[in-house]
């Protein structure tokens, strides 16, 4: 299937105070057949995963684009076993703009001498060409292995996030630890799943803050909250969709090979719809 055409835009179209504007300049950095790639951390004993996940995808949704949840942490489900044939065997259709792949232990199937998992990148472009940004939800060693180098070639910024509690706050700080000590990178977004009313929450992300950049030098570019009791048919947040336009511009772009155009063309072995949630 021919994916539609996108009009050009004026170079006004990123001026964050015009949402409308905005999505424009979103899509038009998708009228070629670029993918961008974005990590996501994952924290495990946050339970806010999900709550995260579910909200970028509103976010992409909103901008007109379709994003592909790739779920390699530690407690989503095992990839189907016939990604070892056709890796797009395994995606999952949630909606019209949001895709989903269990992927747990998938990355170090990828495995190369070197210890880097990028192949599985390449791969995942050319299995949902269909796409314009995949998250890529895993453990901060992982996503190391997935962006290696490339990473700082582009300036690749993590999303990382938490909860207002002190064992989320551990959890993260050790991911930041991975990310800067073994990937290198010295920069990330933060995410803080909190009430309005927690007393807790800022505190939460000051200490982070500071103590990435007093032990580890790395910096936290922003911080917001993220309310866990907000309804999923709630729109995001205006601060929100920046966050999520940042991200978009500071992720990994990898181009379309010609296996992807060949998926296109060909309608595959395509999988049923499905309308209960994956991304808990």
């Amino acid at each position: 299937m021919t994916r539609p055409a996108r009009q050009p835009v004026s170079s006004d179209a990123l001026r964050p105070h015009h949402p409308v504007d905005q999505a424009q300049g979103l899509r038009q950095m998708f009228a070629s057949r670029v993918l961008r790639f974005i990590p996501v951390v994952a924290n495990p004993r946050s339970g806010c995963g999900g709550l995260v996940l579910e909200r970028l995808c509103a976010a992409y949704a909103n901008f007109g684009l379709h994003t592909l949840v790739v779920d390699a942490s530690d407690q989503a489900r095992a990839p189907s076993e016939l990604v070892a044939f056709d890796l797009s065997e395994g995606i999952e259709k949630l909606s019209d703009h949001v895709s989903y792949m269990p992927a747990r232990g998938l990355p170090l199937t990828y495995v190369d001498a070197r210890g880097s998992c990028g192949g599985l990148l390449d791969a995942l472009a050319d299995a949902s060409p269909q796409s314009d940004t995949i998250l890529i939800h895993a453990s901060a060693s992982e996503l190391v292995r997935l962006f290696g180098q490339r990473a700082r070639a582009h300036g690749l910024r993590p999303l990382v996030f938490t909860n207002d509690m002190a064992e989320g706050l551990t959890d993260a700080y050790a991911a930041v630890k991975i990310l800067s000590q073994r990937g290198g990178w010295m920069s990330y977004d933060l995410l803080v799943c909190a009430t309005p009313d927690s007393t807790q929450a800022e505190a939460v992300s000051q200490r982070l803050a500071r103590c990435a950049d007093d032990f580890l030098g790395v910096a936290q570019r922003s911080a917001q909250m993220l309310d866990p009791r907000e309804a999923s048919v709630t729109d995001p947040s205006a601060r929100f969709m920046e966050l999520a336009a940042a991200l978009l511009h500071s992720a990994l772009p990898l181009t379309l090979g010609d296996s992807a155009f060949d998926n296109l063309m060909s309608p595959g072995a395509a999988l049923p719809a499905r309308v209960a949630s994956a991304l808990n």
